[in-house]
């Protein structure tokens, strides 16, 4: 990673592609987290704005991940607040979260091996199910209706990500960079407005990197998603993100465009452990 991102600094052009960027959605406000003695995070503000891809990044132990999951709900943060589309929240659990509109994927898969394709990515559409559990039992009147939309949904899905021929197979038996792609369809399948992504590229080939690459600017741009992403490959962070914030042991200390970071000596320090 630190070669990387000298071969990064040596630029003098940022490479992220100009987006459209809207108003602020989601405002993190001196957000502190810590687990017994130990500070995962340090008074921790950043925003995110409509339409963009907004990269976290730090070096391993930096709180990136504890990020994420106190902006979903897997953890409640001691102080500070998160306010999403003009609605702020301090203590709310992933469920809750998930219904305002926030789905991600997870650094260590979490999906269910022995199901097809398709049935996983069905799965997150069950906050969209409106049918009750004994009419989507029997199959009968609005809840084959409700189902065959929801499933025509996943199809398209489905397409998008390039895995039609897989759509019946269990997911167990796919490569893992496939499985990747299952993962991020689940999260599609809930039409999130703000999609978290935990290193979405982690344990790839060059190729397959590539391939998610241009899956995350598609989501970002046809389906209109904002993108909240961990990554700990700089030559992709440099090149999709349009702002990224950096951590370092719980603290910011770095927050702006790719080449405005790349270009932080703070940034440089924490990477590469000198000065210069």
């Amino acid at each position: 990673m630190a070669a990387r991102l000298v071969e990064q600094t040596s630029a003098n052009q940022p490479i992220a592609p100009a987006r459209r960027t809207g108003e602020v959605i989601m405002d993190v406000q001196n957000i502190s987290l810590s687990f017994g003695g130990v500070k995962a995070l340090s008074d921790i503000s950043f925003d995110v704005r409509e339409h963009e891809i907004r990269a976290i990044i730090g070096p391993n132990g930096a709180g990136k991940s504890s990020m994420l999951n106190c902006i979903n709900g897997v953890y409640q943060p001691q102080e500070g607040s998160i306010t999403f589309r003009g609605r702020t929240f301090r203590h709310m659990n992933s469920h809750q979260v998930a219904t305002m509109g926030v789905a991600r994927t997870f650094q260590n898969l979490a999906l269910f091996k022995g199901m097809s394709v398709l049935d996983n990515i069905m799965t997150g559409r069950n906050l969209r199910i409106k049918s009750n559990l004994f009419l989507q039992a029997l199959r009968i009147g609005p809840a084959e209706r409700e189902e065959i939309r929801h499933r025509e949904f996943v199809e398209h899905i489905i397409d998008f990500l390039e895995i039609q021929p897989y759509r019946k197979t269990p997911v167990g038996q796919l490569p893992y960079g496939l499985q990747k792609r299952v993962d991020l369809g689940r999260a599609l399948a809930m039409e999130p407005q703000l999609l978290l992504l935990d290193e979405p590229m982690a344990g790839m080939n060059v190729e397959e990197k590539q391939d998610m690459c241009r899956f995350v600017l598609d989501v970002n741009d046809e389906f209109g998603t904002t993108v909240v992403l961990i990554e700990h490959d700089m030559g992709v962070v440099m090149d999709i993100s349009d702002r990224v914030v950096v951590l370092d042991y719980g603290r910011k200390i770095g927050d702006g465009t790719p080449a405005e970071v790349r270009d932080n000596p703070d940034v440089i320090k924490a990477y590469l452990g000198t000065s210069h």
